[in-house]
C-alpha cells in the first residue's frame, strides 16, 4: 500500500529540506524523496550562508535531514519518475535503490511502494550542461566554477579564465575582475561584440580568440588553457556559463513542463512569488524555478512555498469542516423564513 501524507517533498537539497522542515513544525506529515545528487556536491564548501559559512554541502544536508526527522517526517531514497492526480491524491512513483542483495535499504519502510499526498512540492533543482571541453566536467566545481559569490574568495589574486559560451560570460569576466587583475576571456563560441570588447579592455581583461581546445591540469590542479592551434595560456581557475536545465520532467503526467527563462541561461518551471505553479496543488522552490538561487535563498523559498503550502490545507480543511457541519446561522434563517414566514424566529 502507498504511503498517504500530507505533503511530498520531491528534492531533498536545501530548498527541499527547508520546505519540509517548516511543514513538519505545522503538524504536518511530509515526506522527502531525495536522488541523493546534490547540484553542489563537488564543492568544497556551502559559501554566503550566514553562520554555516564553508560547511561541506554533505554536512550541512545531513543536518538538514535529522532536524526534519526530528519533527516526524521522513526521508526516502529514490528517484522519482511520474506524478499523477488520481481521485484527488498526488500519487508519486519512483525508483528505489537497491541495498544489500538488490533490497531496498533498510531505512526506506515504504518497501517501494508509491507515496499518495494531498499537496507536492518539487524542490529538484537543475542540472549543469557543461560546455564540450575535455577535460572540464573532471574540475566542475573544484578549479572550474561559474559563480562569484560562491568562489569568488577562494580564488582571489589568482589568474583566472572565463570561457565565451553563454549569455553571461561577459558579465561573468566584469564580475570576477573584482576578485583579481589577472582576467582572461577566451572568446570560444561567444565572441564579445564591439561594446563588449570595449568594455572588457577598460576593465584590463585580456581576450583570447578563437576555440578552446583543452584543459592542462598538472598534480590534480588546473595549470593552464590551450586554445586551438595556440599556446597554453596559464590559469589557477576557469569561469564557464552551464545551460541550466531544471529537473522536472516527472512533472509531464501533470501537464507541467519546464519552458526557457526569461534570461535565456536555460529552462525552468514558472511559478508565483510564493512557488505556486499553475497546476493547483504543485509548488515549486529552490533552482527548479529560480536558476539564480544560492543555497540561502533557496531554503528561504522553500520554506515560503511551505507556508503557502499549509495555509491551502487549512483553507482546505476549513471547507470540508464547514460543509460537514451542515449549520450556520444564515442557513438558519433561510429555512425558519420559508416554514414559518411572518411568524419565524429570531434567527
Amino acid at each position: 500500500m502507498a504511503d498517504e501524507c500530507d505533503v511530498v517533498v520531491i528534492g531533498g537539497g536545501a530548498a527541499g529540506l527547508s520546505g519540509a522542515l517548516m511543514l513538519a513544525r505545522a503538524r504536518r506529515s511530509v515526506v522527502v524523496i531525495d536522488a541523493g545528487e546534490p547540484r553542489n556536491a563537488p564543492a568544497e564548501g556551502v559559501h554566503g550562508l550566514l553562520g554555516l559559512d564553508g560547511t561541506r554541502p554533505g554536512e550541512l544536508l545531513e543536518r538538514g535531514r535529522e532536524e526534519v526527522r526530528g519533527y516526524g517526517g521522513r526521508i526516502l531514497r529514490g528517484t522519482v519518475r511520474s506524478v499523477a492526480r488520481v481521485e484527488g491524491w498526488f500519487v508519486v512513483e519512483r525508483s528505489v535503490p537497491g541495498g544489500v542483495g538488490g533490497r531496498p535499504p533498510t531505512s526506506d519502510r515504504s518497501g517501494g511502494a508509491g507515496v499518495r499526498a494531498r499537496r507536492v512540492l518539487v524542490t529538484t533543482g537543475l542540472a549543469d550542461e557543461l560546455p564540450d571541453v575535455p577535460g572540464l566536467r573532471d574540475r566542475w566545481g573544484r578549479d572550474v566554477l561559474h559563480c562569484p559569490y560562491c568562489h569568488g574568495w577562494e580564488v582571489r589574486d589568482r589568474a583566472i579564465g572565463v570561457l565565451g559560451g553563454g549569455p553571461f560570460s561577459v558579465h561573468q569576466a566584469l564580475l570576477f575582475r573584482q576578485w583579481s587583475d589577472d582576467i582572461v576571456y577566451f572568446s570560444h563560441t561567444a565572441p564579445p561584440d564591439g561594446e563588449q570588447a570595449e568594455e572588457l579592455a577598460a576593465r584590463g581583461v585580456r581576450v583570447v580568440d578563437g576555440k578552446v581546445e583543452s584543459l592542462e591540469v598538472t598534480g590534480d590542479r588546473l595549470a593552464g588553457v590551450r586554445p586551438a592551434g595556440g599556446d597554453v595560456v596559464a590559469r589557477d581557475a576557469l569561469v564557464v556559463s552551464p545551460r541550466m536545465v531544471a529537473r522536472a520532467g516527472f512533472l509531464e503526467g501533470l501537464g507541467l513542463r519546464p519552458v526557457e527563462h526569461p534570461s535565456g541561461a536555460g529552462t525552468h518551471v514558472p511559478a508565483d512569488a510564493a512557488g505556486r505553479t499553475e497546476v493547483p496543488g504543485v509548488w515549486v522552490a529552490g533552482n527548479v524555478t529560480d536558476l539564480m538561487a544560492q543555497v540561502g535563498a533557496a531554503a528561504a523559498a522553500g520554506a515560503l512555498a511551505a507556508v503557502q503550502i499549509n495555509a491551502d490545507l487549512v483553507a482546505e480543511e476549513t471547507r470540508d469542516a464547514v460543509a460537514r457541519r451542515g449549520f450556520s446561522a444564515a442557513s438558519e434563517a433561510r429555512n425558519c423564513e420559508r416554514v414559518l414566514g411572518d411568524r419565524r424566529h429570531g434567527l
